[in-house]
Formats: C-alpha cells, sequence, structure tokens
C-alpha cells in the first residue's frame, strides 16, 4: 500500500481530556468529558484512542506538549476518520486546525530528540 501522508508519524504519549467538541454551525456536544490516549503525531494531526464516541467532522481545543520541550502548543484538533475497536473504545485520526507556525519549529526539534532517542532515521 502507498503511504499517501505528508509528514512523518512520530511516537509519542499524551493523556488528554476533552469536555466539549463543536461544529461550525455550533452544534456543541458538552459534558463529554473523554479521556483520551494519543499514540502518535505529526506536523498535520494526531491519532488517538478513546472510549468516547466522538463523530467525525467535530472539533475540540487541545494543548500539546512533546516531551519534556514544555512549550505549550495551542491549537484546534478535527477528527476526521473514527473506526470502532473491539474493546469497545475508538481509534481516531484528526487533523490540525489553524496551528501555530511556532509548532513547525517545535516539532522538528522533537523529531530529532525521539531519532537521537530511539536511535531512528527520519531522513526522507
Amino acid at each position: 500500500m502507498e503511504e499517501k501522508r505528508r509528514y512523518k508519524r512520530l511516537p509519542v504519549r499524551l493523556g488528554l481530556e476533552i469536555s466539549e467538541v463543536f461544529k461550525q454551525d455550533n452544534d456543541v456536544i458538552k459534558d463529554l468529558n473523554a479521556e483520551i490516549e494519543v499514540f502518535d503525531i505529526t506536523k498535520a494531526g494526531i491519532g488517538f484512542t478513546s472510549s468516547a464516541f466522538i463523530p467525525e467532522g467535530y472539533y475540540f481545543n487541545a494543548t500539546i506538549v512533546l516531551g519534556s520541550m514544555n512549550q505549550k502548543v495551542l491549537t484546534v484538533v478535527k477528527v476526521l476518520r473514527r473506526e470502532q475497536l473491539e474493546n469497545n473504545s475508538y481509534r481516531y485520526g484528526c487533523e490540525f486546525v489553524g496551528l501555530a507556525g511556532i509548532f513547525d519549529s517545535i516539532f522538528s526539534i522533537y523529531e530529532k530528540t525521539i531519532s537521537e532517542e530511539y536511535n531512528i532515521s527520519y531522513d526522507e
């Protein structure tokens, strides 16, 4: 199968909590209180699992902190794909919307750190 992603996936372990999701037409789902576990990240988005059902096409606000860098990046995340897993949880594919330009440099530093830590080459 041909890889169609624009950016490399990097391993990450982030715990986030989503309290509400929204759609551009002001449709809001409140009090969701969904815990999510992010398992990978790219410059374009994140992959995560959760026991909560989050509709495709909805958005949520997220704060991303990569590794020990302690730099917070605020972004909006859009749910693109949802797949039900066997354990009554879901696997999601999401993209960043309106991401700050500083994220490119933060992500590059994180990529270098990961490659050194795991002795992995991410060269194109």
